[in-house]
């Protein structure tokens, strides 16, 4: 898991993992956790910065094995998006073959977890054969395979995140 170096108002310094802030403001001083909901654990509750600290990091391992990993894939299209197509679907893409032969096909971005995404294709039809039928065929396919990605991605991220709160709860 990922940590860093944290100097506190007095001057301590410790290594605190992702997802645990600090926050130190006029008479709150304590360590909030920012995984499945937010909570603060007070060094005052806890004796001091250390204890609340250690509190903090048992509570996000055990939420890291528990809960899904957070998504950091688009739930909705951003507002730029010029047509009504689901995000990370494209096109249609018109491409020219030949000097007499159009087709056209969908453009689909597919999350890969730790990983870069991949672009695969989904082909429509010939300027010849387009149909709306063929429209809605393509879509339909570009969409099923859109959804498989997102669900092996965050189906990828919660198993890493789970190893990454075994490893927290055993270190």
């Amino acid at each position: 898991m990922k940590v860093r170096e944290a100097v506190i108002y007095n001057g301590e310094k410790f290594s605190v993992p992702q997802c645990i802030q600090r926050i130190d403001h006029k008479s709150t001083h304590g360590w909030q956790l920012r995984y499945g909901g937010t909570k603060l654990y007070s060094d005052g509750t806890y004796g001091d910065a250390a204890r609340a600290l250690a509190v903090a990091t048992k509570e996000l391992s055990k939420r890291m094995t528990k809960l899904p990993a957070p998504s950091r894939l688009k739930p909705t299209p951003s507002a730029s998006k010029s047509n009504a197509l689901p995000v990370g679907i494209s096109g249609p893409i018109v491409r020219e073959r030949s000097p007499n032969r159009r087709d056209c096909s969908f453009s689909v971005l597919l999350p890969r977890f730790g990983a870069p995404a991949q672009r695969r294709s989904v082909y429509i039809a010939a300027e010849s054969t387009y149909t709306i039928e063929r429209y809605q065929e393509a879509l339909e396919k570009a969409v099923a395979l859109r959804q498989e990605a997102e669900e092996a991605y965050r189906r990828d991220a919660t198993k890493a995140k789970r190893k990454e709160g075994r490893a927290l709860m055993a270190g």
